[in-house]
């Protein structure tokens, strides 16, 4: 054995490390190299807006200088879009990095981080990432069922994560049951509401969970720029909560967390009112059509509040069939199976000729199986 090899054998990981499975996003590419339609990592079809754009590209000359550490534009940005405080504001590397750091900061070995069972896997990920425990509660129907969660509460559970609208189920509870869920946590448990998706929703019993922060010290909202404002490559989250926890979350973020010409993107992003509506529609209009037209090929469709459909198939082995076939016709999209749902695919919403090229293939492996 080497000095080096000697030296690694003797280095402690913390507990759970071990445990953790890396997250894999969607493909994006062929072996092939042919041209690919990437429907597979919740991507808006059309893109950023050309005014965000211009402002990464305006920072270009400036890549020395280091961004503000705490965001303060961006915050103040944040904060005239939805009408709320910007000192309860804390910008992120993505979402990712809030759920990371909620989980560091109240979480540990012998305490337990619960979820709903097909809820994102970044939370399971933090948890295991601290030492802690992820905890896994029954869905009703692929929905996060509010009577499981509570039933799943224990005196070691220190944070409850909701995706809503979910990832990958694309389904929503009405923001009545995310309070019944708060009103039966204790005041020691911290619930987080992770809204990524809430601006694709328009219905009249959604409220993302700002109401809620202000009415709660143990609330956290989520929110992100990868998805309706399409800056996924540039990994922008931020969250809303208290000033408790708001002062937690910034004495351990990284202290230039977000860049310069990230923080710029963004703020561009949420000034530009007309492409978000253009975003929107596009998805309005294509997420019916999608779901009209795999139910007419018997593929079973939960109703989908984000910018994405799961795709549920008879088995596993019809999933990964219709997978393939797909692959062949240059179409990625998303196998859930570390999600717990192996007969299922995850679909982005597309431009309308990748929705088109979709359907047809889908409907060309339905007549060959």
């Amino acid at each position: 054995m080497s000095s080096v090899q000697a030296a690694s054998a003797k280095l402690l990981v913390r507990p759970g490390i071990l445990d953790i499975e890396p997250y894999v996003g969607g493909e994006s590419k062929l072996a092939n190299g042919q041209r690919v339609i990437k429907l597979s990592a919740n991507e808006s079809p059309l893109g950023p807006s050309p005014r965000a754009i211009e402002a990464y590209r305006d920072l270009a000359g400036s890549l020395h200088r280091y961004p503000d550490g705490g965001s303060v534009a961006l915050r103040n940005a944040i904060a005239r879009r939805w009408d709320i405080e910007a000192d309860r504001i804390v910008c992120g590397t993505g979402s990712d990095e809030l759920i990371s750091l909620l989980c560091r900061a109240y979480a540990g070995p012998g305490d337990e981080v619960l979820q709903s069972r097909h809820g994102f896997l970044m939370y399971s990920l933090g948890a295991l990432s601290v030492g802690a425990k992820p905890v896994f509660a029954p869905e009703h129907q692929l929905m996060t069922d509010v009577d499981a969660l509570l039933a799943a509460v224990t005196p070691q559970t220190r944070i409850v994560f909701v995706a809503n609208p979910n990832n990958p189920t694309g389904t929503l509870i009405p923001s009545s049951e995310i309070a019944r869920l708060h009103r039966g946590l204790p005041d020691s448990v911290l619930l987080v509401v992770d809204a990524a998706y809430a601006e694709y929703v328009s219905r009249d019993d959604y409220e993302p969970g700002i109401e809620l922060v202000r009415q709660a010290s143990n609330v956290v909202m989520l929110r992100t720029f990868s998805k309706v404002f399409a800056l996924g490559g540039l990994r922008i989250g931020w969250s809303y909560a208290s000033p408790e926890v708001t002062d937690i979350l910034n004495r351990i973020r990284g202290a230039f967390n977000v860049t310069l010409p990230t923080q710029a993107a963004a703020i561009a992003a949420l000034e530009d009112e007309a492409f978000l509506d253009r975003s929107r529609a596009h998805n309005d209009r294509w997420l019916p059509w999608l779901t009209q037209q795999l139910t007419a090929l018997d593929i079973d469709v939960p109703p989908s509040a984000g910018n994405f459909v799961l795709a549920r198939f008879e088995t596993a082995a019809a999933a990964e069939s219709a997978d393939h076939a797909l692959k062949q016709q240059g179409i990625i999209v998303r196998r859930v199976g570390g999600y717990g749902l192996p007969e299922s695919l995850r679909i982005t919403v597309g431009l309308e000729d990748e929705m088109h090229a979709l359907v047809a293939a889908l409907t060309q492996w339905r007549h060959r199986a």
